[in-house]
Formats: C-alpha cells, sequence, structure tokens
C-alpha cells in the first residue's frame, strides 16, 4: 500500500465526524449524512445487481484490457480475468449503495460516469433514477462489451454506454448540452488528467450538481488532485469519506470541508 495512503487513513480516522450526523453544524451536509448516506436501497435493485457481480466473480473469461489511464495496482499484465476485474475495480456493494442513494437524492437530469468496467456502479445508479438518462464512458472496448451485456441482461434502458477516451467523448457530451446532476469519476487515476476532467465537468454543471471522485487518497497524486479540487472556484464545500470524494456548487453555503465517517 501506498504509504501516503497510510497517512491519509490515520488522518481520516482522527478528524472523521460521526457517521450519523453528530457534531456536523451545517443542515445540508446533516441531512446528507443522517439522510442520504443512511437511505435505504430498495431490496430488489440490490439483489439483482449483486447477482450480476457474483456471476462476474465466476466468469472465467480472460480479455485484454485497454488501460488509458494509470492502470490497475493489482492487475499488472493486459490480459486479466474478467473474476479479477470483478474483484479489484468494480465498486463494492457498501459503495454501490451509497451511489445509489446519492443518484436518487442528486441524480437529475442526467449522471454521467467516467469509467463503467464491468457496469456495476452504472447499474446501481441507473436502477436507483429510473427517469433519469446515465451516460456512462469506458475506454476499454472489451471491458465495455461486457459491460453492454449485464446492461442488456439488467433490462435497465436509461443506460447510454460511449466507448472511447474520455478526452474524445467529453466534446460530444458538452456539445450536448448535458447538464448532470450527479457525475461519479473513476477512471484514469493521474493528477492532471483528473483536474482537467473535473475542470471541464464544472464548466457544464449547475449549482445543484454533486461530484464524486473515487480512490482519492489511493495514491499521493490522487491526494493531490483531491487538494486542488476542493479549492476550485465552484466548489462551495466538499465531503471526504476516504475512499471516494464528494463535491458540491451550491451557492450561499459557507465555504467548508467537512471529513465524514462511513
Amino acid at each position: 500500500m501506498d504509504i501516503s495512503c497510510v497517512l491519509e487513513y490515520l488522518r481520516y480516522k482522527i478528524f472523521a465526524r460521526h457517521s450519523r450526523g453528530h457534531g456536523i453544524h451545517s443542515p445540508f451536509v446533516f441531512r446528507l449524512v443522517s439522510e442520504v448516506f443512511r437511505n435505504k436501497n430498495k431490496p430488489d435493485i440490490v439483489s439483482s445487481i449483486e447477482k450480476t457481480r457474483k456471476r462476474m466473480l465466476a466468469d472465467t473469461r480472460s480479455i485484454k484490457v485497454t488501460d488509458l489511464g494509470a492502470g490497475s495496482g493489482k492487475m499488472k499484465s493486459s490480459v486479466r480475468k474478467v473474476s479479477d476485474i470483478a474483484r479489484y475495480s468494480s465498486v463494492p456493494p457498501k459503495y454501490g449503495k451509497l451511489l445509489a442513494s446519492m443518484a436518487s437524492a442528486y441524480g437529475r437530469p442526467a449522471i454521467l460516469e467516467f469509467g463503467t468496467s464491468l457496469g456495476i456502479s452504472a447499474m446501481y445508479m441507473a436502477a436507483s433514477c429510473p427517469g433519469t438518462e446515465l451516460i456512462t464512458m469506458e475506454g476499454c472496448p472489451e471491458t465495455s462489451g461486457i459491460a453492454a451485456e449485464n446492461f442488456s441482461l439488467s433490462g435497465l434502458n436509461n443506460i447510454t454506454l460511449l466507448t472511447g477516451s474520455f478526452d474524445e467523448l467529453l466534446p460530444g457530451i458538452k456539445s450536448k448540452g448535458v447538464s448532470p446532476g450527479m457525475v461519479f469519476i473513476d477512471g484514469n487515476h493521474r493528477r492532471e488528467p483528473l483536474l482537467n476532467y473535473f475542470s471541464q465537468v464544472a464548466d457544464i454543471s449547475g449549482p445543484d450538481t454533486v461530484v464524486i471522485i473515487d480512490d482519492i487518497h489511493i495514491t499521493k497524486e490522487m491526494s493531490e488532485a483531491w487538494r486542488e479540487i476542493k479549492r476550485h472556484e465552484k466548489v462551495s464545500l466538499s465531503v471526504d469519506i476516504f475512499r471516494m470524494g464528494m463535491v458540491f456548487f451550491r451557492k450561499g453555503m459557507p465555504r467548508y470541508d467537512y471529513i465524514i465517517r462511513y
């Protein structure tokens, strides 16, 4: 494990506020933690998606993965088993459920995802916000193909899957006038690309948009990017739950950075 990740985790454990919202003075953040974070997902949604995960964990196929970002810290070879991708790259159930709750609360009028992988996170968000289009981008054609299979089998019809580099796909999304209510960035774990994508997302986002970034403390580089993102001129408040970071653009709020136990 990266030593910077260990230090960030110790800092998180020391400074994190209570998971039930105790000691949080902002009414908005208190509601976020006590209501949205603790919202119970529909059992049928969770069951259906976790069945897909179980199927992927048992999938013996090997595919050639095209890494357009920093690559995987646990899977070094470009030829990887689908089961390993499901085990190491897909969002865990705990955080899939959180994404579902966030999508239900903030996902309208559209959700944008950077990094589809096998589609687990996209399915959690899309299933919890059925009237909203979810646009998800994946750089690896073979991984994207498996995600497309999972979306088709799930019966979800509000997911638009785009395959290609984020740099190639983003201009087309922006030209269509997409203004997302929620953005999930889980791809290309490098400082400069992340800052670039966040800047473009900030340009098309409204005051009610929430941007969620995965793996914010996985490396020193990602922690540095997270600190810069928190200082962006449009950001009104940030929430750090260690694995993920959330930023809001809401006006009229006192500027503050929260660390919340989750």
